[in-house]
């Protein structure tokens, strides 16, 4: 179906009568559908929000190498991961309270468009409807469930006993938010989202340490995904403990401020896992040519979070499931651009460090928003 580009992908050509033909149109239709309070929320990060600016100045200071004079009339942009053929190595990452862009469907809707299409989504413990009903949802799509501990290892044991009953592909440990971070401009509005006021069980998240990773290892089979791994160091920990998945993430910058960007952090990883896991990353990844870039840099799946928000915004199921398709348009034109044919013939060696040319904000990778309504 997506071995080579079609006509009515041609959109320059006028053949689409699709409503959405860039990725920015999403994020102008998302702005007018949102009030303040849910804006800030996708756009805002930590503090300074240093590290969400550096998430963006990381994939900038990488480069192309492109190579030529290569039959690439057909472009495959499809991979397989956990045992299933996605047509993109993407993953719709978790992000919480998704009810506020959509409260009619929130992660359902989500789901269903991510199903539709045919890649994979990874669902936050604290986004509605809940793992159960996401899962009826959209039973056929690949659904991995996130949590943030809030409880014992009873909580634990529960929450990853209803992901495997609800047939979820993996289970993923969030391990970045030992302290919840001051997100200025919900405090500067003394603005508190209601999911952040039904939030108990603080102290547990506080107190998380690897003996949970490995009661979890001990108990159960189904894949084990730990978020927010940044040093070699971590990475070293989590193999020694039998984690399959290793989530790169700084969490879009609304954690820690002043982090490194999630593309300066991934070569570390990959060094240091040498395939004994896959690698999952996050962070500013929001272009085709983003996920190029990880793939090439030896990531399996790549998660996008803000992108996702804006097109559930904007449209809902129909605006999650045609922005993977815009996605996938720019993915197969930039393989195709470097001179390969699926992504099975990327690797780093199509890389090269360079000067980012844009000031790095959760907005500079579309040029055509660079209008103040959409700054800040």
């Amino acid at each position: 179906m997506n071995e080579a580009i079609r006509p009515a992908q041609n959109v320059e050509l006028g053949a689409s009568s699709e409503e959405f033909q860039n990725l920015h149109e999403f994020i102008r239709k998302a702005r007018a559908n949102l009030n303040q309070n849910a804006w800030d929320y996708i756009v805002g990060a930590a503090e300074t929000e240093t590290t969400m600016r550096r998430n963006r100045m990381a994939l900038d200071e990488i480069a192309f190498r492109p190579r030529v004079l290569r039959n690439v009339a057909k472009v495959d942009a499809s991979v397989e991961r956990f045992g299933r053929k996605l047509r993109l190595p993407v993953m719709l990452a978790p992000v919480g309270a998704l009810e506020i862009f959509d409260p009619t469907g929130a992660a359902a809707s989500v789901v269903r468009g991510v199903g539709r299409f045919g890649a994979a989504h990874m669902l936050s413990s604290v986004s509605e409807p809940g793992l159960e009903k996401v899962a009826e949802a959209a039973p056929n799509a690949l659904r991995l469930f996130q949590l943030y501990v809030r409880g014992d290892d009873a909580f634990v044991e529960d929450c990853v006993s209803r992901a495997v009953a609800a047939n979820y592909a993996a289970f993923c440990l969030t391990v970045d938010t030992a302290h919840y971070s001051r997100r200025e401009r919900d405090i500067a509005k003394r603005y508190v989202r209601e999911s952040r006021n039904r939030a108990t069980g603080g102290d547990f998240q506080k107190g998380l340490e690897w003996r949970t990773v490995k009661l979890i290892k001990n108990k159960y089979k189904i894949p084990l995904v730990i978020k927010g791994i940044a040093t070699s160091e971590d990475a070293a920990i989590a193999l020694d403990h039998g984690v399959e998945w290793i989530y790169v993430s700084n969490h879009g910058g609304r954690q820690l401020d002043h982090g490194r960007g999630a593309m300066h952090v991934l070569p570390e990883i990959v060094d240091a896992v040498k395939g004994r896991a896959k690698i999952m990353v996050d962070g500013g990844f929001c272009r085709g040519s983003d996920i190029v870039k990880a793939i090439a840099a030896g990531a399996d799946i790549v998660g996008i979070g803000r992108m996702q928000c804006w097109a559930l915004a904007a449209a809902g199921e129909n605006g999650v499931h045609r922005m993977l398709e815009l996605l996938e348009d720019e993915v197969i034109r930039s393989l195709g651009l470097l001179g390969v044919t699926g992504f099975a013939e990327l690797d780093k060696s199509y890389l090269h460090p360079a000067t980012a040319t844009n000031a790095p904000s959760v907005f500079s990778a579309f040029p055509l928003l660079d209008i103040e309504p959409y700054r800040y």
